[in-house]
């Protein structure tokens, strides 16, 4: 049975980015910070001189945290109950699934990750791994399970004054609109799905979208699709490092 803990009330404001902005994606490696863009997307743990040399520059600050999996590399790891541990995240070594039901259970560790991120500065979190229903977790998760802790991290989040993305998740995307401001994808264009993110552009909130190096897809198609419809398309390795295309 799930338990959500009550949320505290929204902030008075908080970031509310708009459709167009340049980003750059690292998440591997020292961050980079001469490169241009409006938006950088990186790591909670980065130090405070990364946020605050980009912040100087006037670019706003999003940061990466999983909130469907625990990464045994974090300094939070050993606050997981071995009973909100599932099976083994395919492809990421170090990483299992998480119960996303037992926010009584996860709520103090994942607020105390916002609360992080909003002493830090940045502007607004990217939550990955929240499209967790329809993985091989170990537990019977549903979709009513996915759609009710997005809504309770968007809560956390604004209570805080930060901004929150809806990481890939398309199927998601009509019932969490209303308490996204943003969206990043991974791979849409190329498996065909990134028109599914255009209400995010009607509702004036972008759309971040990352292609990646390993597959073989059609960048300059992507950057064509993307000029006319207002969503912002770069080119990464799948590690995340400084690497970074742009359309012309």
């Amino acid at each position: 049975m799930q338990v959500f803990p009550d949320s505290a009330p929204p902030a008075a404001d908080w970031w509310h980015p708009s459709p167009g902005l340049t980003w750059q994606w690292q998440l591997d490696e020292k961050v980079e910070t001469s490169i241009e863009a409006q938006v950088y997307d990186i790591d909670l743990y980065v130090e405070q001189s990364i946020i605050d040399q980009l912040h100087a520059r006037g670019v706003k600050v999003i940061g990466y945290i999983s909130v469907g999996s625990q990464e045994n590399w974090r300094p939070d790891t050993g606050q997981f109950p071995a009973e909100v541990l599932g099976k083994d995240y395919d492809g990421w070594p170090g990483e299992k699934w998480l119960d996303i039901r037992r926010l009584d259970l996860l709520a103090p560790i994942l607020r105390a990750r916002l609360d992080l991120c909003s002493a830090k500065g940045f502007d607004g979190v990217e939550p990955d791994n929240i499209e967790i229903h329809d993985n091989d977790t170990g537990f019977p998760l549903t979709y009513a399970d996915q759609l009710a802790y997005a809504r309770w991290l968007a809560d956390e989040a604004h209570a805080r004054g930060l901004a929150i993305g809806l990481k890939n998740a398309p199927d998601m995307l009509s019932d969490s609109l209303p308490f996204f401001d943003f969206a990043i994808t991974e791979d849409a264009f190329f498996f065909n799905w990134i028109d599914k993110m255009l209400p995010f552009i009607a509702a004036g909130k972008p759309v971040f979208a990352a292609e990646y190096t390993d597959m073989d897809v059609d960048f300059n198609a992507a950057c064509a699709w993307g000029r006319e419809h207002q969503v912002r398309f770069i080119l990464k390795n799948r590690i995340l490092t400084a690497f970074r295309v742009t359309c012309p």
